[in-house]
C-alpha cells in the first residue's frame, strides 16, 4: 500500500488525468507538441527539429514557442499553428499561447533528430 500524499503534494496519473494534473512545464509541452505531425512527411515537428525553443511561465499558464518551417514558403504555417492551439489547449492549465515563427537559423535536415531520420528512411 503506498503512503497517501500530504495535502501540498501533487500526483499525476498516468495517461490522460496526468496530463490534466501535470505541473506546466517543457517536458510536458514537447510531450504534447510530438503529436503534431508535418502532414507533408508524416513526422511531428519535435523530432524535425522544427522547435526551436519552448517557455513556459507555470504561474501565468502561457506557453511561448519559437519555430520554423522546412522552407520560407511552405503554405502549412497556418495548418501548423491550429494543430499546436488544438494539442495545447487539452491542458487546462495553458491559459496563453504565443507561437512565433522563426527563419534565423534556417532549418535544414541536420536539425532532426535519428528518430526522423529513421522514420525518412534516412541514415
Amino acid at each position: 500500500m503506498s503512503p497517501t500524499p500530504s495535502k501540498d503534494q501533487t500526483v499525476a496519473a498516468p495517461g490522460v488525468l496526468g496530463l490534466l494534473t501535470a505541473s506546466l512545464s517543457v517536458e510536458l509541452v514537447s510531450e504534447l507538441l510530438r503529436n503534431v505531425l508535418d502532414p507533408e512527411l508524416g513526422v511531428n515537428i519535435v523530432d524535425l527539429g522544427l522547435v526551436y525553443e519552448v517557455e513556459v511561465n507555470e504561474r501565468a499558464g502561457s506557453v511561448a514557442i519559437k519555430m520554423t518551417l522546412t522552407t520560407p514558403g511552405c503554405p502549412l504555417s497556418g495548418f501548423m499553428d491550429d494543430q499546436i492551439r488544438a494539442q495545447l489547449t487539452q491542458l487546462p492549465q495553458v491559459r496563453d499561447i504565443q507561437i512565433e515563427l522563426v527563419w534565423e537559423p534556417a532549418w535544414d535536415p541536420a536539425r532532426m533528430s535519428d528518430a526522423a531520420r529513421r522514420m525518412l528512411g534516412w541514415r
